[in-house]
């Protein structure tokens, strides 16, 4: 750990590691970050890094999800067109990017209109869920812009997406004097920030750290000037880490790691509410053996979710088995699915499987929601369904293949999370649900119109009475015909340095990091 300190000392300057209340360290697991482009990423690292070095027209604060507070737009306001919803936006005066260029209506409309061009993971809120199309966004004046969206799209759905990375206003001069071959920038993006947030990259050393420092011309000033994320997969490694002031934040430790940490006063432990899932998922693509729905019934009978949850968990998660979270419009508390492996069993039987069943199990090597590493969580699973005759063989690879090799639908099982990309039901409903939303139905090969219907009907449904019952209708048939097994909803325990005053981490998994201060 020492080497580790003194590298980090020569990295950041002497000035800096002789006094460390300027810089804060956070260690974690990061080996989901892909990409650093607002309108590209879709992982938990890289959305929560771009919050920081972008910003958005509107956004919440702290871990109120309901009330949309200004961000770059200083006001708005949606007015019902003949067609259309009409959104109207009001830019501050003076917001800057970190290249001393302000922020104006054009930046606006290139960053929305590079969102539906580049075709990201996440550009589906847009073209589906906002149904927002190229040319609908235009600056009135350089502090005004219009969105409009179809009637048959939900305005205060797309307020709700405007928050995510995706509506990230990015230097449109600086993009495209970086852009390659039509690429919109995208190479440039992937490396380097050219946003307006209270941060700005310094650099991104793949599989080591990333370095953020103030940006000189942010309108929101950050109270600790530079942050450095540390990659830390091991919990051993992690709490090691912590405890010798390497780092100042945690994120991944063992439930066993942050008893430990509780106790002693040089440190404090939060527990970050969260919208996540951790699940299971299923292919059922022809030729599967996941196709046949009494394989995926024996499946959810052969998970032990209350071994899981008190005993590997440590009870630091919720029970849950449907696919909206508890603190959504829409949640569904039923857990019809008790662990039977004898009905497990005969059901494996009647699909053809008399002698049980051997499949691959894909999981991450790194840290599951609740602290947990996924490989623990996978073997627990593995041990509950062999007693079924469901044997699963362990995949453990770092989680960027494991996307990779999920959305390439080459999957037979996967341990995978999930949060929503903005706080409404129908950032869960559509990508469980809807097959042509090209997300997780598509990965694991739900093809149900139904299920796609009822999801696009609440989706659009004003009436939240009427919304929760399409929802209650949608969740339960997802429940028993769908490819998932839910198997919790985790809070997120993180450990800290007592001397770490502001930290949080919202149930959008954005952490403000500007907020957060060190005391000598």
């Amino acid at each position: 750990m020492r080497r580790g300190l003194l590298a980090l000392a020569m990295l950041l300057g002497l000035a800096w590691a002789q006094d460390r209340t300027q810089v804060l360290v956070y260690g974690g697991d990061w080996t989901d970050l892909i990409t650093l482009d607002p309108q590209v990423v879709y992982e938990f690292t890289g959305v929560m890094i771009a919050d920081n070095l972008y910003e958005t027209l509107v956004r919440f604060e702290g871990n109120d999800l309901s009330t949309l507070r200004p961000g770059l737009a200083e006001s708005w306001k949606v007015e019902r067109g003949t067609t259309d919803w009409i959104l109207t936006f009001k830019l501050r005066k003076g917001s800057r990017f970190s290249t001393g260029r302000e922020v104006t209506a054009k930046d606006v409309v290139f960053s929305f209109e590079r969102a539906l061009a580049l075709k990201g993971p996440g550009s589906f809120l847009f073209t589906e869920i906002a149904q927002l199309k190229p040319g609908a966004t235009k600056a009135l004046d350089p502090y005004t812009v219009e969105v409009r969206i179809p009637k048959a799209a939900s305005p205060q759905s797309f307020l709700s997406i405007l928050t995510f990375t995706l509506g990230g206003v990015v230097d449109s001069e600086e993009v495209q004097k970086n852009a390659k071959g039509g690429d919109f920038g995208k190479d440039f993006l992937t490396n380097n920030s050219a946003g307006s947030g209270p941060y700005r990259l310094v650099r991104w050393d793949r599989g080591n750290q990333v370095i953020l420092e103030a940006n000189p011309y942010a309108r929101v000033k950050p109270k600790v000037p530079r942050v450095v994320l540390r990659y830390i997969q091991e919990p051993a490694v992690l709490r090691t880490a912590l405890e010798s002031g390497e780092i100042d934040i945690a994120e991944g430790l063992t439930p066993e790691g942050l008893r430990a940490i509780a106790a002693n006063p040089r440190f404090k432990v939060v527990r970050a509410e969260t919208l996540r899932l951790q699940y299971l998922g299923m292919n059922m693509k022809p030729g599967s053996p996941f196709s046949n729905p009494k394989v995926r019934e024996a499946v959810r009978f052969a998970v032990n979710q209350d071994e899981l949850i008190q005993g590997l968990l440590q009870g630091n998660a919720a029970k849950i088995q449907t696919f909206i979270p508890k603190g959504l419009l829409g949640y569904n508390p039923a857990t019809p699915y008790k662990y039977d492996p004898a009905r497990a069993k005969k059901l494996l039987a009647e699909a053809g499987y008399p002698q049980g069943l051997e499949f691959e199990l894909l999981t991450s090597t790194g840290i599951c929601g609740g602290g947990v590493p996924c490989p623990d969580v996978a073997a627990k699973l593995q041990a509950d369904m062999a007693k079924a005759g469901l044997r699963a063989k362990i995949r453990a690879i770092a989680n960027a293949e494991v996307l990779a090799t999920y959305r390439a639908q080459n999957h037979q099982m996967v341990l995978a999370g999930w949060s929503p990309d903005f706080p409404d039901p129908d950032g869960n409903a559509t990508p469980w649900a809807d097959y042509a939303a090209r997300s997780l139905a598509w990965r694991n090969g739900y093809n149900d119109e139904v299920a796609a219907k009822l999801a696009r009907q609440a989706a659009l449904e004003a009436d939240p009475e009427k919304r929760k019952a399409l929802y209650k209708v949608l969740t339960e048939k997802v429940l028993r015909e769908g490819p998932y097994v839910v198997l919790y909803q985790p809070a997120q325990p993180i450990g800290l340095s007592a001397k770490v005053e502001g930290f949080l981490k919202n149930p959008m998994m954005s952490v403000p990091l500007w907020q957060v201060s060190k005391q000598p």
